[in-house]
């Protein structure tokens, strides 16, 4: 079946009456029959459901298996804090959850309440969700198109539809037959819903509502596409997957080792879910929450506005930004870049009022304009808009005169407006008491119509020579993606009426170039990103040809590089897409599916893909990526809410400050994990290390939720506090694949976990010259002291000395935290009684505290010479 705008308007009308449309009793019958004009709602989980699956985790199971045996043989304590860690996580999770998923109500606002058309033969206003196939809209400029629809009559209209294609120029709309197929933004014989009415007014028979609409299709390809994990969350949830099993394996093996040795078997319970509470890091979920939270306040203030956390550490692996052109690397407001003008191409400040040509070409540009600029504010075409900044630019020492000045002294007397046949537009004035006609319109077209051409020095015929030299500066325009306006003007008699016969017989007087210009700081954005590793790409509704040129300008287009087409990709296979797809550097007049192709093909490439944009088009790819980037001040809501991360300042170069961020965030987690399981580490081994000799255990259950849960969580967090260093943006984009469990990372925890496990072993050597209580809370000391020395540790690979040991107050203030805690548990009797601790000598603390210190003096002594500092 043939597409509507491809469909003749004869057979359309068929059987509709387009001077009285549908009768109030068919267009109840069709709203029963096909429903409401409306945009339907994926299913959304219930909060239940969603707090529910938190405890879907294998580590949050045996959590809660340890709580139960705990909670059997007596440890209240041990119980209540497990179950207050477990419940603190859930309900993280869910609050994190009720934030996402509000695409669909965006969409929704931005259809009209309200609509007029014409029912019953008189016009009528009626709420836009009982707009039915079949109807006929009567749109004028203001008004926002409610429903698809194809134009059967045509009063100059123009449109925007940046909001789906993501162009900021008005599309000028036809009452025409289309005989083959056209991207969307091409199809001006249609209207689409979301889109607004700018200039002029049509009739239009509604063709689709609801979700066969073009918005429709958006909101379904958002219900269809799935929310990827980051990076970060895959390596996680691979991490617990491991450690549970491992920790599983060792805990069986340790019960029935203890059995074996004739224990009782609560005893070897216990004994085994003091492994179990030892190996599993507690905080480990809260801890990269918190320290995602730290880097999205930090990117807050660099303008960057992440919505959901897990998106701050993907920023750091990101390999490819796929970025909207339009107000994204372009500034999205049509300004005029060059003035030809008496066979010389200059910048519109170079004009001077004081010439006559020069002062032509200004009145043309100010009179023959429909656009309005009001406190900054701009009310009309933006094409027409940027020729009012000409005389703002212009050189005005002479005669420093406003827009309004020069329409006040020379009003309008007529005109014809636009149209495309004609690509002109002429008004009438009197200008030094002389009718004049003012025309712009397209080179050729004015060209072709002119005899004579302004100069310096006067008004002379126009040789081929003038017009070939006027033709070839055009070119050179069009082929750096500018667009090109001619200006002529015609002396005509007093009396004469203005018609289509009189735009003949011009003087030629000269050219503008007009262009979208890539924001300042985008070139320099670009490099930053090639230099990080990141591979920028273009995609964007707009021609070929001008994509290219803003892409070659701001560097994303190389020599070597493709650029195609939306058509040109339909055309291809995967297979053919694959092979080409890192050459592509540009792709124009894109659709929402062509988007998510893209992105979807970089995926599959094992790449994380950031995606930027700000329309309603760019919103279902903005899902697909694994970061979605929104603009903050041009971007429609829809685009927002389904975006990671908005740029409040809509500045490319945002960016790459997130991404800096992000990579530090993801070394400061992984740091921040490494310093927690090395500590873990090290409770394991000397637990097992008892195992096997037959000892009492090193630690009670209580011991080794305090340390995981108070005196390691500080300064982890400290960690996670520590300063981005411009350095990891020379690095390679991690890749996302690579998991934490690496060996060099194993290896690390595993020797910093032996030396700790060392010196709290002969603290327990020595408390057993006293007694078992002692030995336990010797052991328990040093290993709380020795993980909160070893804090200072894991800040970075290099030496505490090179980093400056104050350069992280957080650092310090953990550890004197730390201390004071422990201080309070071994030197206050009742708070002592609670954690099973024993009274301590002197000589016993200053063997704490020279053991513990040792494993970090050690450690920093082998950066010093390793790392050279």
């Amino acid at each position: 079946m043939q597409p509507i705008y491809c469909t003749k308007k004869d057979e359309l009308l068929r059987n509709i009456d387009v001077n009285r449309g549908l009768s109030s009793n068919e267009a109840e019958k069709l709203l029963a029959t096909n429903g409401e004009n409306v945009l339907n709602e994926g299913k959304k989980k219930s909060i239940y459901a969603v707090f529910a699956e938190q405890f879907a985790d294998l580590l949050v199971i045996i959590l809660i298996v340890a709580a139960v045996i705990s909670m059997l043989s007596g440890n209240v304590e041990s119980t209540i804090v497990i179950f207050a860690v477990i419940i603190l996580n859930s309900v993280l999770g869910t609050i994190q959850y009720q934030k996402a998923q509000k695409s669909l109500d965006s969409l929704k606002q931005l259809s009209a309440p309200h609509t007029k058309v014409l029912r019953d033969g008189t016009k009528k206003e009626i709420a836009s969700k009982n707009i039915v196939v079949g109807d006929i809209l009567l749109i004028e400029a203001g008004d926002m198109i409610v429903a698809d629809g194809r134009i059967i009559e045509n009063y100059s209209l123009q449109v925007n539809e940046s909001s789906l294609t993501g162009e900021s120029a008005n599309v000028e709309k036809k009452d025409i037959d289309i005989l083959k197929e056209l991207p969307l933004g091409d199809r001006v014989n249609m209207v689409y819903s979301g889109s607004l009415v700018t200039y002029g007014r049509a009739k239009v028979l509604v063709t689709n509502t609801g979700m066969s609409t073009e918005m429709g299709k958006i909101a379904s390809l958002m219900n269809n596409t799935k929310e990827k994990k980051t990076p970060l969350q895959i390596s996680l949830d691979d991490f617990s997957k491991k450690l549970a099993i491992i920790i599983m394996i060792i805990s069986a093996f340790v019960f029935a080792l203890r059995i074996w040795q004739k224990e009782p078997v609560l005893d070897s319970l216990m004994f085994a879910v003091a492994l179990a509470v030892a190996a599993i890091p507690e905080a480990l979920s809260s801890i990269v929450t918190i320290v995602q939270a730290i880097g999205t306040r930090k990117m807050a203030t660099d303008n960057a506005i992440i919505k959901e956390l897990k998106a701050v550490e993907s920023l750091g692996c990101v390999s490819v930004i796929c970025s909207d052109k339009t107000g994204t690397l372009t500034q999205n407001k049509m300004t005029v870049l060059d003035v030809f003008i008496d066979n010389e191409c200059m910048k519109p400040e170079q004009l001077d009022l004081k010439n006559p040509v020069h002062r032509y070409f200004i009145y043309m540009a100010v009179l023959n304009n429909d656009s309005v600029i009001d406190d900054g504010r701009v009310v009309g075409d933006p094409t027409e808009a940027c020729l009012l900044e000409i005389l703002k630019k212009a050189d005005k020492s002479s005669l420093n005169v406003t827009e309004a000045d020069i329409r006040e002294m020379m009003p309008r007397m007529e005109e014809l407006p636009f149209d495309s046949d004609r690509k002109l537009m002429s008004t009438k004035y009197r200008i030094h008491g002389i009718p004049t006609i003012l025309t712009k319109g397209a080179v050729d077209v004015l060209l072709e119509r002119s005899i004579h051409i302004a100069t310096a020095n006067g008004i002379r015929e126009i040789t081929q020579a003038d017009k070939d030299e006027i033709l070839r500066q055009n070119e050179t325009f069009s082929q750096n993606g500018l667009r090109v306006l001619a200006f002529a003007y015609k002396e005509v008699a007093e009396d004469d009426d203005l018609d289509l016969g009189d735009e003949c017989g011009y003087t030629f007087i000269g050219l503008v170039s007009i262009i979208d210009p890539p924001r300042e700081e985008s070139k320099q954005a670009v490099l930053d990103a090639k230099n990080a590793g990141i591979r920028p790409v273009m995609i964007t509704g707009d021609h070929k040809v001008t994509a290219t040129a803003i892409a070659r300008q701001i560097g994303i287009y190389e020599e070597g590089d493709l650029a195609v087409t939306g058509q040109e990709l339909d055309a291809m296979t995967d297979e053919e897409l694959a092979k080409k797809l890192k050459r592509i550097s540009v792709y124009a007049r894109v659709s929402p599916e062509n988007k998510i192709r893209i992105v979807d093909a970089w995926q599959k490439m094992g790449n994380v893909v950031a995606m930027t944009g700000d329309g309603v088009n760019d919103a279902p790819a903005l899902k697909k990526a694994d970061i979605g980037v929104a603009m903050g001040i041009t971007g429609t809501e829809v685009s927002k809410d389904a975006a990671a991360m908005i740029l409040a300042d809509d500045n490319f170069a945002t960016i790459m400050k997130a991404v800096l961020n992000g990579r530090n965030v993801y070394r400061n987690i992984i740091n921040a994990i490494a310093f927690l399981l090395s500590g873990n580490m090290a409770a394991i081994l000397a637990v097992l290390y008892c195992s096997f000799m037959a000892l009492a255990t090193p630690f009670e259950p209580v011991h080794l939720l305090f340390i995981n849960l108070l005196t390691d969580s500080l300064p982890a967090l400290a960690i996670g506090m520590e300063a981005s260093d411009k350095h990891l943006l020379n690095d390679k984009p991690r890749d996302s694949k690579k998991g934490i469990l690496t060996k060099a990372f194993l290896a690390k925890i595993f020797v910093y976990g032996i030396m700790i496990a060392t010196v709290s072993m002969a603290a327990y050597y020595m408390g057993l010259l006293t007694d078992a209580k002692t030995a336990t809370t010797m052991a328990f000391a040093t290993l709380t002291l020795a993980r909160l020395f070893h804090g200072f540790n894991l800040r970075s690979d290099k030496s505490i000395f090179k980093i400056g040991f104050l350069s992280n107050k957080w650092s310090v203030l953990a550890f004197v935290t730390g201390v004071v805690f422990l201080a309070i548990v071994l030197f206050v009797p009742f708070i002592g009684k609670l954690f099973l601790v024993a009274a301590l000598n002197k000589m016993q603390i200053l063997a704490i505290a020279v053991l513990a210190i040792l494993p970090t003096v050690i450690i920093q002594l082998y950066k010093l010479i390793r790392y050279r500092g």
